[in-house]
């Protein structure tokens, strides 16, 4: 059976069809080209005259920060969130040039501002990531972002970023556009600027720059918080070998050089000065408080403009002021109670066998304690009465077996130690190298201390140092920390009877003193010598020698409390804090350590208050004088303040308390006869002091806690403050030859071995206080208002406690 096929009807032919489709979608593309070409020439009209100019560029003026110097002209501060060192573009070498090209914009000199290879690859990237994953930003684009735009990845902030691209490329040449971008773009650690980040990754100038080093700071600019050396040395390793292949790629660098450079190893060390270096000098406390001072001139602009501020501060006395302070602070915290490790964590055991995982506790442990200078923290990894082992790193172990070291932590090394106290594995500790290269286990120290050293002709700050550690907290107890001066302040008191009659000779009775509740109208005050230690009688010099309480308050009762608070304001005592009463003889008022040295200051140069100052000049980025201190010299006779024959006077019985008084140890430690000072411990220990001079220099420390409290039993000025002073004066000191008292003033005679002043001869001057005789000045006799007024205030302020020098005000933040 035969099948027969069917023909099918004809169909309109798919060449037509295909052709009409063709068309319209010809015309709807052309529709919407045009649309585009209209949208863009609309938004080019409206965005181009709203471009900024480009006088930032033209007239490139950097955020350059501002600058502390100490008068040696060493950094000691930079403050401004932008480090910048700017070079021309003739100073920065042809290495670093051609690094940046090739690992940025290797077509910069040839294209006009916008790579178009570049951007139709990241365009590809783009679409097929669904986000905005890729840029193909040139030079010129980063520079129009630095200094114009935000970073931030939106199609408005980059259609911006093209047209003022073309803007820039128009006005400004290649080798303009190029010296912007290496004195601008950010390289990590605040540095900004190729000049700035070759100091603070390799401490060295950018003209002493090696390929390989140049290489890795041009890795920094595409990821500068990830490929900076510090923060990730492999990855800014793994970059900077991309940009040694593209320099020998592009032919800057031959195959030896590459491979040079390639096999170079790479040294992190930041420049003193540096975020990251640090500072060649611990200055500070200076360097905050000079910024405070230029902040209340200029206000924000200080941080932008350039400004230098060249300091009255001695770089060598300055470091030796930290050193010292530390070390006093380190031996009294050896010597107190050992209150146990910072915590203990739970180390499992072995891990300190398995690098990675040890490592990621120490960054924990580190980033909770981390070390203060040289303080390290550490883990124990085991603990006993012979030997203490302490992990920094899973490749440092250190060992203490040093007896002496051993003794300190005893008490967290006995079998019976209570857990808040104990040492064992896990506990988290510090690490201190001693001088003699053994390592010590010490806790941080919770007790603070202060340091100020003027110069005694014109109040010059040598040296500040306001504690134990400035990242610890930024208050500076030279200048903020209001605190009770204690013996000290005797001087000032015993310099105020000098001028009413009273000799070094005159006989003060030490027998005890004291006033009832009724003479009060408060509190009962029974003020007791150090020691409970009393004599019959001493003379005036004896007792400031010895430091006695009961001569000082006698001395205040026979000149009168009223007549004191009105002399010692002639030091810069701030009236206020100095009550006209008697307790005030026991230094019961409040000072500042740069006020107590701006009084003695008086004592060292013959009797002319010289305020205290820290800024000799300013000077703007080029240089020019801002302004310039016009200090107060001693020798100005609008500044004399006190009886040149009482500034004589003092300086002799403050020279005999230093060789033979409270203070030998200074003649002892210095073996000069050229130092006066006194001491100073108030109640139960809570401030100890030691104010010392020569007629070149006036040096004050103190030790305490922030917080009131006893330092301990038989702390003292002359234990705790005076080492100190004495470390610091040894090296301020050195080398400069003793000065001897110079001639007598006019009026002032010596006689049987003690002086006198014209006006108060043998016969005339007192002979004696508290001892009562027929005809002689009594005291004791004198109207009791007068040694009354204000006691009951004072002791009420003393919190309940009979001794005038319990009490010390809280720390308050006053200007310099």
């Amino acid at each position: 059976m035969r099948t027969t096929k069917k023909t099918s009807t004809p169909k309109a032919p798919a060449r037509s069809w295909l052709a009409r489709l063709m068309l319209k979608a010809f015309v709807l593309f052309a529709g919407l080209g045009l649309c585009g070409v209209l949208l863009l020439s609309l938004a080019l009209a409206l965005a181009w005259p709203n471009l900024p100019d480009l006088n930032a560029m033209t007239d490139y003026r950097p955020r350059v920060p501002l600058r502390i110097y100490t008068a040696d002209h060493v950094l000691i501060g930079e403050f401004g969130e932008e480090r910048r060192n700017v070079l021309r573009f003739n100073e920065i070498p042809d290495i670093m040039k051609s690094a940046i090209l090739a690992a940025e914009d290797d077509r910069f000199y040839q294209h006009g501002g916008i790579d178009w290879t570049g951007v139709l690859r990241a365009a590809i990237a783009n679409v097929v990531h669904m986000s905005k994953t890729q840029g193909a930003s040139t030079i010129t684009m980063q520079v129009a972002r630095n200094f114009y735009l935000s970073s931030e990845k939106t199609y408005t902030r980059k259609f911006y970023e093209l047209l003022l691209t073309f803007k820039i490329e128009a006005t400004l040449s290649k080798d303009q556009i190029l010296d912007l971008y290496m004195n601008q773009i950010f390289l990590g650690h605040r540095a900004y600027g190729f000049a700035a980040a070759s100091r603070t990754y390799f401490g060295k100038p950018l003209a002493e720059i090696t390929p390989a080093e140049a290489a890795m700071l041009a890795g920094i600019p595409k990821a500068p918080s990830r490929f900076n050396p510090i923060a990730n040395f492999d990855r800014a390793k793994s970059r900077q070998a991309y940009v040694l292949g593209r320099m020998r790629t592009l032919g800057y660098l031959t195959d030896a050089e590459y491979q040079q450079a390639m096999d170079q190893p790479i040294e992190i060390k930041s420049a003193p000065g540096t975020p990251s270096g640090r500072y060649a000098v611990h200055g500070e406390y200076p360097a905050e408080l000079a910024r405070q001072l230029l902040y209340g001139v200029y206000q924000d602009d200080i941080y932008s403009r350039g400004f230098n501020i060249y300091t009255t501060i001695n770089s060598k006395d300055q470091e030796a002021a930290y050193q010292a302070l530390r070390n006093g602070i380190l031996d009294y915290t050896r010597r107190a109670y050992y209150p146990g490790p910072e915590e203990t964590i739970d180390l499992p055991a072995g891990i300190e066998d398995q690098a990675e995982a040890f490592n990621d506790i120490l960054d924990t442990v580190l980033e909770k304690y981390p070390d203060n200078g040289d303080l390290l923290t550490g883990i124990v990894l085991s603990a006993s009465p012979t030997e203490v082992k302490v992990a920094r790193s899973p490749h440092r172990i250190i060992t203490i077996t040093d007896k002496s070291a051993l003794r300190v932590i005893a008490r967290g090394l006995a079998a019976n130690a209570k857990p808040p106290v104990k040492i064992s594995r896990g506990a988290v500790v510090y690490v201190h190298e001693k001088t003699d290269g053994a390592w010590e286990l010490i806790n941080k120290p919770t007790i603070q201390a202060a340091l100020v050293s003027l110069r005694a002709q014109d109040g010059g700050v040598l040296a500040m140092v306001g504690g134990f550690d400035y990242e610890e907290g930024k208050f500076n107890r030279v200048t903020q920390a209001w605190r009770q001066p204690g013996s000290s302040f005797k001087p000032f008191i015993y310099a105020s009877s000098l001028e009413r009659g009273l000799t070094p000779a005159t006989q003060i009775s030490d027998e005890p003193f004291s006033l009832t509740a009724e003479q009060t109208g408060s509190k009962a005050w029974n003020p007791k010598n150090y020691g409970r230690a009393y004599e019959p009688m001493l003379t005036m010099r004896q007792g400031l020698y010895k430091s006695k309480n009961m001569v000082s308050i006698r001395i205040m009762q026979a000149v009168g409390p009223q007549y004191v608070q009105d002399y010692i304001t002639r030091f810069g005592f701030d009236r206020s804090r100095q009550p006209a009463v008697l307790p005030l003889a026991l230094g019961a008022g409040s000072v500042t350590p740069l006020q107590l040295a701006g009084g003695y200051a008086v004592f060292a140069n013959g009797g002319y208050r010289v305020p205290p100052y820290l800024i000799d000049s300013v000077t703007d980025s080029s240089g020019k004088v801002l302004m310039r201190a016009r200090p107060t010299v001693a020798g100005d006779t609008l500044a004399r303040v006190i009886d040149p024959r009482t500034a004589y006077v003092m300086n002799d019985l403050l020279r005999g308390v230093a060789t033979s008084g409270t203070g030998a140890r200074a003649h002892r430690e210095l073996k000069r006869n050229d130092i006066g000072g006194k001491t100073g411990t108030t109640n139960d220990s809570q401030d100890a002091w030691f104010a010392g001079f020569n007629p070149e220099i006036v040096t004050i420390a103190w030790m305490g806690f922030d917080q009131p409290k006893s330092m301990g039993q038989g702390e003292t000025g002359g234990g705790a403050a005076l080492p100190i002073w004495s470390d610091y004066m040894k090296v301020a000191l050195a080398g400069k030859p003793e000065i001897p008292p110079g001639p007598m003033p006019s009026g002032l005679s010596r006689i049987g071995g003690d002086f006198y002043f014209s006006e108060f001869p043998p016969g005339t001057a007192i002979a004696r206080v508290g001892l009562p005789a027929p005809g002689d000045f009594d005291p004791g006799a004198a109207a009791p208002g007068a040694a009354q007024d204000g006691i009951g205030a004072l002791l009420d302020q003393l919190h309940g406690t009979n001794d005038p020098e319990a009490a010390v005000p809280q720390p308050v933040r006053v200007p310099f």
